[in-house]
């Protein structure tokens, strides 16, 4: 005699809404109130649907919740490079805080470029997501006005009328990282510097700690924030002035890039010349490179960006805001006193 097979047997088609009524014994408008507002469900009804959902699988189908609502739930994210880290810890931030009311994020990547942003753009506003949160460089056309609940995450070079704006302060962490050299004991402290907003006020910051200082600053810049512009940057740099003895680069990933200038010309870090990031990415945290980094707090950055868009989304008629996180000096292993050697 054959034993019966206890396995189930697979289902055939996606189960429906109907599905679950029919098992659960109720009406579909029911279940259809249950996904909307369980508590407006006697309990007995409530357990049944419940059960019904659970034995069949069944999940509401995103696009007729879509058109029930008028709302996508879904919140648009444009980064400017996946190359740069720093966007993991915004991305985290803001899905910590959507998750609970159901948004996701959809992630579009620009890179530098006016047509690149304006596509990134235009391609998430085609998909019809509910608000926008901005991590590049707005173009020209995006200035005028957005017509959804929007948040520029970062300094930018510009910011579109009506939106908000949640940055780290990076004036203050500018600072923050020279200051924390120049206490170590260095004078000679280059700047690897970058053309967009947030590199603009991480430079202000610095300037403004070697001018206190009394000291000459110098910056070198090769247009871009990727590794290969920290290489170029930092090459220039050391060509230049062979007497550097500490690098500030405008994010950790130009520090890496400032890591193999440093290597080809047979220096190390941070005995030779001591190296500090912005950005705390993963980047820094990473064994391997364990670099001393100022934290930008992009996790919080991202939190606040959509707890503003949650707000925005209940009451369109907030005016646009403008808040800045305050940095914090992440020290490791990058970073020494000036005269101070390792070793025997």
């Amino acid at each position: 005699m054959k034993t019966p097979d206890a396995r189930p047997t697979p289902q055939s088609r996606r189960p429906t809404l109907y599905d679950v009524a029919t098992q659960a014994g109720v009406s579909p408008s029911l279940v259809s109130l249950f996904l909307k507002d369980p508590e407006r469900v006697s309990a007995k009804r409530r357990d049944a649907v419940h059960t019904a959902i659970t034995e069949l699988g069944y999940r509401p189908s995103r696009a007729a919740t879509t058109l029930a609502s008028n709302r996508t739930k879904s919140i648009g994210l444009v980064i400017d490079d996946y190359r740069n880290l720093w966007f993991v810890d915004l991305l985290r931030g803001m899905e910590s805080v959507l998750s609970e009311p159901g948004y996701q994020v959809t992630l579009a990547d620009s890179r530098p470029g006016e047509n690149r942003i304006k596509e990134a753009t235009d391609g998430l506003l085609a998909m019809h997501v509910d608000a926008l949160v901005i991590a590049a460089e707005p173009s020209e056309s995006m200035l005028a006005r957005t017509w959804v609940p929007t948040v520029v995450a970062g300094w930018r070079q510009g910011v579109p009328a009506g939106a908000d704006l949640i940055t780290n302060d990076d004036d203050l962490g500018g600072a923050m990282a020279t200051d924390h050299l120049l206490q170590l004991g260095h004078t000679r402290i280059g700047h690897l510097s970058g053309h967009d907003g947030a590199s603009d006020h991480r430079r202000a910051g610095y300037r403004r700690s070697m001018e206190a200082a009394g000291l000459p600053g110098v910056v070198a810049e090769s247009g871009g924030t990727s590794e290969e512009d920290g290489y170029a940057s930092a090459c220039w740099l050391l060509d230049h002035h062979p007497d550097t003895t500490a690098i500030f680069a405008a994010n950790d990933t130009m520090a890496l890039g400032a890591f193999a200038a440093l290597k080809a010309r047979g220096l190390s870090v941070p005995s030779d010349v001591s190296v500090i990031g912005y950005d705390n990415s993963p980047l820094a945290k990473s064994r391997y490179l364990d670099l001393t980094s100022i934290d930008n707090r992009s996790d919080v950055v991202g939190m606040d960006a959509a707890r503003r868009l949650l707000a925005r989304l209940e009451d369109d008629g907030l005016e646009p805001e403008r808040t800045l996180i305050e940095p914090a000096l992440v020290l490791r292993s990058t970073t020494k006193q000036r005269g101070v050697t390792y070793g025997p």
